[in-house]
């Protein structure tokens, strides 16, 4: 394993090097024992070498959350990408983000951690943006009771967010019951409204939320 992270420094791929070693380091030791100097030791680097990559831990550790962001997207998106707009995209995509919560469960606290990572990172903010952009999609066009409230396709949006994150979550932290190989109870459709679509809106996308003084509340 070393040889081949030393091979891949020779030939100046250290960066992604130390984030594939970041990556292993959070699966194997969890968020709160993850440093600087065990990823550059696991690539067989001394523990300067990542300040020519990154600025410090924080900076390592955004750049894993933005392969979080990018695989979660994936996740989502591979049981979405054959369906026709409506409820089953939803159940797909929204099965998929809690699926890869369970998954990577450190990885998937480290992807929301403003704390522990660069929020304002261009590359950080391109995948999160990209992950959002499938929950958007599907959230687009759900009819509720709120649906002709002021600013309501932001209010859709942050309602199924809340709910599948707010739902992951429970299950990361075990405050709610799981099955004994660790798969939830109930699939994340299981628990969602019986949501019905307005047709007519799904063809086209409201514009992102851009700030507070861009709807009317």
């Amino acid at each position: 394993m070393l040889k081949n992270n030393r091979k891949n420094y020779h030939h100046g791929d250290l960066k992604t090097a130390l984030v594939d070693a970041g990556l292993s380091e959070l699966e194997e030791k969890g968020l709160e024992s993850v440093s600087l100097r065990s990823i550059a030791a696991r690539v067989g680097v001394s523990h300067t070498a990542p300040k020519n990559h990154f600025d410090g831990l924080r900076g390592l550790l955004t750049a894993i959350a933005a392969v979080g962001f990018e695989r979660h997207a994936q996740e989502m998106s591979s049981g979405v990408e054959h369906l026709p707009p409506g409820k089953e995209r939803l159940k797909a995509a929204c099965n998929g983000y809690v699926r890869f919560a369970l998954s990577n469960p450190e990885l998937f606290k480290l992807m929301f951690s403003s704390t522990l990572c660069d929020a304002s990172d261009p590359e950080l903010k391109k995948a999160a943006w990209n992950s959002y952009g499938i929950l958007r999609g599907v959230a687009h066009g759900l009819d509720w009771d709120k649906a002709d409230a002021p600013g309501s396709p932001w209010r859709t949006e942050w309602m199924l967010w809340s709910m599948v994150h707010g739902y992951a979550m429970l299950l990361i932290e075990g405050q709610i019951r799981r099955n004994d190989d660790g798969t939830p109870l109930f699939e994340m459709d299981g628990l969602l409204p019986d949501f019905a679509y307005r047709e007519a809106e799904l063809e086209k996308m409201p514009p992102p939320f851009e700030g507070r003084g861009s709807v009317e509340i």
